[in-house]
């Protein structure tokens, strides 16, 4: 199979070639891995007992999917990523506000799943040859998934789509033999070792898992999910079929990991750490799909992460190709693996990532959206491209490639969100006024949108979608299943 030459140019409608069924099994297939199921880990972690547990992960997975879905039709009419195609809110220029999101969620999300991938494998290998868990023995076990992830990364979406639809399948079957193995020590009640709800009282500590747990899943999905579509031709697959799927994939590429991930942490008491007492608890039949689980997997997934780092930087750096910008990434995400191995505290670490840049991201994925529904999914898909022409000009040029409404309404939005925070070691300031319960991406994403909706009311008139890349949605009850946040006056 050909390595990949496209970055973020515009895809031509004869290699458009996808589906709505591959989008399904690339979200399907690329999560169900240790470095997702982990999150499952994190409400059991919090206090909460198995009931709660599921509850927050269903609750913010929900919510966070239908928040998250309808972004996957943008690239589907601009034939790009996301991130380039925001330049039609933010401007040509502007639109590095994606890009910068959208790498620092992929950098975090690949160094956790090759971290914890990489921790299961050595203990695996501990109790099957002996392995020492040295500090030697962390570091080949990392370089060895971090080179393969880079493999499958470079090669592009070709060859992480043929892996995906392989460990939709293979991780499925270990995950069900999974339930089996741990099922006779699975418990419903909160584990003690936890020490009682983190935040001090239920529903705190609720929403906090709520958020942590449930809806960062999606939310890590903002700038990713047009590297997928820009591959699915709207001529051939209408805007319904393509938003189901990505509901489909989301849900089920999400929940099934996640879940799995709480139901062995109750059966391992896995109270205060996952990878260790994982492998602890597992019998000896299970070792072998346990060390596959955790090494297939995390090549997927992280192979997917380092996949979009890669179009990210590329879209930073447009004299960059797509190749060597992924190579680059992958040498500051296993940088990062053993940062996280040898620095940091599990929870605190990923408790602390996934609020902060769900409060970082959740405003930019508004404020795209909003245009999105205001130019009814219609985009000069051609002007969307001049930063990477390194040239000037466009009807996204707004003032020097920047729209000033859609930045300072995303950077004024991040910040209230980043002010009602609640992570271990910080909380902040806007926390009484909710009641110490983490409202944060519902500070950010409102914030962001009202400010941007009333900036827009200040400016006489914005560029509009003078080129369609695509017709526009086949009608009204898509729009309105698209988000329904605007009219149908140009962008």
């Amino acid at each position: 199979m050909p390595m990949e030459q496209r970055g973020v140019d515009t895809i031509p409608d004869e290699e458009r070639t996808s589906g709505p069924h591959d989008l399904v099994s690339i979200l399907l297939g690329s999560n169900l891995c240790l470095g997702v199921i982990v999150f499952g880990w994190l409400p059991p972690s919090f206090g909460l007992d198995w009931w709660s547990s599921v509850s927050s992960i269903v609750v913010g997975t929900v919510v966070g999917t239908l928040l998250t879905a309808p972004l996957a039709l943008i690239s589907l009419r601009t034939a790009t990523n996301l991130s380039t195609s925001s330049g039609a809110q933010f401007g040509v220029r502007g639109r590095l506000v994606g890009s910068v999101v959208g790498l620092l969620l992929a950098l975090g999300y690949t160094a956790l799943t090759v971290w914890t991938g990489g921790d299961v494998m050595v203990s695996v290998l501990g109790r099957l040859f002996g392995l020492p868990a040295s500090g030697m023995s962390y570091g080949v076990v990392y370089g060895l998934l971090a080179a393969a992830t880079v493999a499958g990364a470079v090669y592009g979406y070709r060859v992480l789509l043929a892996m995906s639809r392989i460990l939709a399948i293979g991780m499925t079957a270990l995950l069900a033999l999974g339930v089996i193995a741990y099922a006779p020590h699975f418990t419903t009640t909160a584990l003690p070792e936890a020490g009682g709800y983190l935040l001090g009282g239920f529903w705190p500590t609720w929403f906090l898992a709520t958020v942590a747990a449930g809806l960062s899943g999606p939310i890590a999905f903002i700038t990713l999910l047009g590297d997928y579509t820009r591959y699915i031709s709207p001529a051939r697959h209408t805007s319904r079929r393509v938003l189901h799927a990505t509901w489909l994939g989301l849900v089920l590429g999400l929940l099934v990991p996640q879940l799995f991930g709480t139901f062995t942490a109750y059966a391992a008491r896995a109270a205060l750490d996952y990878a260790g007492p994982l492998v602890s608890a597992s019998p000896t039949w299970y070792l072998v799909p346990l060390l596959l689980a955790a090494s297939a997997g995390s090549v997927g997934n992280a192979g997917l992460m380092l996949y979009s780092m890669g179009l990210d930087l590329d879209a930073i750096l447009p004299r960059v190709s797509r190749a060597r910008a992924t190579c680059t990434v992958a040498v500051v995400a296993t940088a990062c693996v053993f940062a996280g191995h040898y620095a940091w505290d599990a929870q605190s670490a990923m408790t602390s990532f996934v609020l902060l840049l769900t409060a970082i991201g959740t405003p930019w994925a508004v404020i795209t959206l909003i245009g999105f529904v205001r130019c009814r999914g219609v985009y000069d898909a051609d002007a969307l491209q001049v930063f990477n022409r390194r040239s000037r000009g466009g009807i996204y040029w707004y003032r020097a490639g920047w729209n000033p409404a859609a930045t300072v309404s995303w950077a004024v939005g991040a910040g209230f969100g980043l002010l009602g925070v609640s992570l271990p070691s910080y909380q902040g300031p806007l926390l009484p006024l909710t009641g110490g319960v983490d409202c944060s991406f519902v500070l950010s994403g409102l914030v962001g949108g009202v400010l941007y909706g009333l900036l827009r009311l200040r400016v006489p008139s914005e560029p509009g979608s003078a080129t369609p890349a695509g017709p526009a949605l086949e009608d009204e009850a898509v729009q309105a299943e698209a988000g329904g946040l605007g009219g149908a006056a140009p962008q």
